[in-house]
């Protein structure tokens, strides 16, 4: 028999061989399919007995918001406890519960903060369920593939959250999109969400594409073809993950038109989405006084924001350098200058973050020109607000920008970014004068921050009435008023 023949034979038995392996294998994966199937209805039966057992003793329907940042003191969490505000004003008989991983504190101790840092008061006490996993969804246990570290430790938390307490309803007020499919179909929650900021974006794929160095895009990644290809698919396929989490939610709520863009694009579920602006507490800010600072001695600039890396703190401290420079070699230097930065600290790594910042205003000799303003009071805050002649903000592709919009109702001449929802939704004309002024790099935010100072205290009284004005389509009765008509349809799933 030929050597040709000989392998024509071998092959011949390979293929019988396989073909007898074939069906044993279709039937062992048929049946780990059907063991898989039975444990998850084992688990969702388990889960949903669970729910109805709770549901027998407490009476009434219970609703759950996921925030395991809940006593972070951002935006976000002034989101939440206006929202849940406007829920417990609406509905008598339904039980409310956060989620969250603040170990440290008790649950009077956050509402205490919420009330000191946002004015909110809630009508009825909420119950926290405190999680003991946050560390899950920190960054810092993640320091290579991030997103997809955070995302898969988030079903890890929301797991904990889940076998903790069932509600009927459940929203992601944070942003964590793979926790959705968890409830829903384990769970069999109705669920709602909140995005305020995409965990991913086009934005971010084109920062990836043209080898862009950003604080989310180190430089050993950006000079490496190889590298940034590799990133590309790493965020493409992660984009599609996150689109399918996101598509599961029943009503989803977008905080801006930038926001809203990228979760069409995305999530893919336009009949279910809209635009609810977040509440920003304009009312209080209004007794700030309106006056010409034409005779001011010292001008302060002060920033709002939670020392996080995307605010780009150093931006701002960088430009106000050049600022100082450029009046230290004009002719006539002109009133003072300081910078107050005023935000919060959420953990270990945002305080190491503050001392960073320290650091770079001592290495530029701006220290005794620059003030930190850590977790402050509400009366903290509009204290500094009423001293400052400019609100800054510095952030690229801000998802919408509280801050900008309380500096807007305080009457301060806003110096934000030019992206994001600071230049679609806020720092818009109004009656066709302007509201504010946007920049995008560090000689642009200086040439700004000159020409503000230079303008006739006139015409800054003027840019700072239409401001205030302007600012009244972000309050908290306008959020409340839409946060409530685009929950309807979920509150409506519920058996009161």
């Amino acid at each position: 028999m030929s050597a040709h023949d000989q392998l024509v034979l071998c092959l011949c038995e390979l293929t019988r061989l396989l073909w007898k392996l074939l069906l044993p294998l279709v039937l062992l994966c048929v049946l780990l399919v059907a063991v898989l199937v039975l444990l998850v209805l084992a688990v969702r039966l388990w889960l949903q007995s669970s729910r109805n057992a709770r549901r027998a003793r407490e009476g009434r329907p219970t609703v759950a918001f996921f925030h395991p940042y809940c006593n972070a003191g951002g935006g976000g969490e002034r989101v939440l406890w206006c929202a849940i505000r406007a829920l417990q004003n609406r509905y008598a008989d339904i039980n409310f519960v956060v989620y969250t991983g603040d170990l440290g504190v008790t649950g009077q101790q956050i509402l205490d903060g919420a009330r000191r840092r946002f004015n909110v008061v809630l009508p009825r006490p909420v119950r926290f369920v405190f999680l003991q996993h946050r560390v899950l969804v920190e960054p810092g246990l993640f320091p290579h593939f991030t997103l997809l570290g955070q995302s898969v430790g988030s079903v890890f938390l929301g797991w904990e959250a889940l076998t903790e307490l069932v509600p009927d309803l459940y929203i992601d007020s944070m942003g964590y999109a793979f926790t959705l499919p968890l409830f829903r179909y384990l769970g069999g929650c109705s669920v709602g969400s909140y995005v305020h900021y995409p965990t991913i974006s086009t934005d971010m794929l084109s920062v990836v594409a043209e080898r862009n160095p950003r604080f989310n895009n180190p430089d050993f990644i950006s000079n490496s073809l190889f590298l940034t290809a590799f990133k590309l698919v790493y965020y493409c396929l992660f984009a599609v993950l996150y689109g399918m989490a996101g598509s599961c939610s029943d009503v989803i709520m977008v905080n801006s038109s930038w926001t809203l863009d990228h979760i069409l694009s995305l999530w893919r579920s336009p009949n279910r989405t809209s635009v609810v602006y977040p509440p920003c507490d304009v009312g209080a800010f209004l007794d700030v006084p309106l006056e010409d600072d034409g005779d001011r001695k010292c001008h302060s600039i002060v920033s709002v924001g939670q020392f996080r890396p995307e605010k780009d703190h150093r931006l701002q401290i960088r430009a106000f350098k050049k600022v100082l420079d450029r009046r230290r070699e004009g002719s006539g230097a002109g009133a003072a200058l300081k910078l107050v930065l005023i935000g919060g600290c959420r953990n270990q790594e945002d305080e190491d973050r503050v001392l960073m910042l320290r650091g770079l205003c001592q290495e530029l000799g701006v220290a005794d020109r620059v003030e930190f303003k850590l977790n402050v009071s509400f009366g903290e805050l509009k204290e500094e607000m009423s001293r400052a002649t400019i609100g800054l903000h510095t952030m690229w592709n801000e998802h919408f920008g509280i801050g900008v919009v309380e500096c807007m109702a305080a009457g301060k001449v806003i110096l934000a970014h030019k992206s994001g929802g600071p230049k679609l939704d806020i720092v818009r004309p109004f009656e066709g004068r302007p509201t504010g002024f946007l920049a995008d790099d560090e000689d642009g935010y200086a040439e700004a921050i000159e020409q503000i100072l230079a303008l006739p205290a006139e015409s800054r009284l003027q840019i700072r009435r239409d401001a205030r004005q302007s600012a009244a389509r972000f309050s908290d009765e306008e959020f409340e008023a839409c946060f409530l008509a685009a929950t309807e349809p979920l509150m409506g799933t519920l058996e009161l």
